[in-house]
């Protein structure tokens, strides 16, 4: 094992080393080609109001793709059975539709039949399809958290004279999303990379303001791209940061997996979240 991992690091190091001598080579190292990703005014201008945009389509999206989800994943789990197919035919459609087109369309709404301002249609159109399109997946991940928890818990609930409401939102829901929580993050990295998207629908976001640094003479467009790969990186790292502090905050607050028949266990985790016995 120790023997892949050197031939592995020496591998890394030996292609970086190539990346960099093709680099050289085509003059892409010169002082003159990243002078612009230093200067004050690229930043103002150009990267950080691509940054805010970004950050801002993204908070937006990530707010409403959590509450659609939670509303749809436990719809899907409805004992109505027209609430439970209604909710699984919205779900299953927005996951097979490409986001892009949920982007486009959601721009062309705005701007064609709300008669939203043309500044503000591209960012309602960003926030449109993100929203919809992870709010789906989030949707999905709720519905197959609560099934793989174990069933003794939703038994004693009912035992309890629980209804399969209160169970879902008072004992399974909690525990299910602290189990789907690396999953959700994963999925928040993913509204924040596909907010990129709206440069096709003209929303002035950090890919598309890299761009208009690199149509400036000497065309630092590599330099650009380099700068907000690094952005990114550092965004999705702080997001996980995030997400693994709020999980040992709450961590205590919710209970582990109990065994299925466990009776005792499962309404002593009721009492815990404040149910109280019919």
């Amino acid at each position: 094992m120790l023997l892949v991992n050197i031939l592995g690091a020496i591998v890394v190091v030996a292609i970086a080393l190539f990346v960099l001598y093709q680099l050289h080579a085509h003059d892409q190292l010169t002082a003159e080609k990243w002078a612009p990703m230093v200067d004050v005014d690229t930043w103002r201008y150009y990267l950080l109001v691509g940054l805010q945009n970004t950050l801002v389509a993204a908070a937006y999206s990530i707010v409403l793709a959590v509450v659609f989800g939670l509303l749809f994943g436990v719809g899907r789990l409805s004992s109505s059975r027209i609430v439970r197919w209604t909710c699984g035919v919205i779900v299953e459609f927005f996951r097979a539709v490409p986001v892009l087109i949920m982007m486009i369309g959601g721009w062309i709404f705005c701007a064609q039949v709300l008669r939203v301002s043309p500044d503000l249609s591209p960012l309602l159109g960003v926030v449109i399809g993100l929203t919809l399109y992870n709010g789906s997946v989030i949707a999905e991940l709720v519905r197959s958290g609560v099934h793989g928890l174990p069933s003794g818990q939703r038994e004693a609930a009912l035992a309890i004279g629980m209804t399969r409401g209160q169970s879902i939102r008072s004992i399974e829901l909690p525990q299910a999303l602290m189990a789907m929580l690396p999953a959700l993050v994963s999925q928040f990295v993913v509204v924040l990379k596909d907010s990129a998207l709206g440069a096709i629908i003209t929303f002035n976001e950090l890919l598309r303001m890299a761009r208009l640094v690199g149509s400036d003479a000497p065309f630092p467009i590599l330099q650009a791209f380099f700068v907000v790969a690094v952005v990114y990186i550092v965004l999705n790292a702080v997001l996980s940061w995030i997400a693994g502090k709020v999980a040992r905050r709450i961590g205590g607050r919710t209970s582990g997996r109990t065994k299925p028949g466990a009776l005792k266990g499962s309404v002593d985790m009721a009492a815990t979240f404040g149910v109280k016995k019919h």
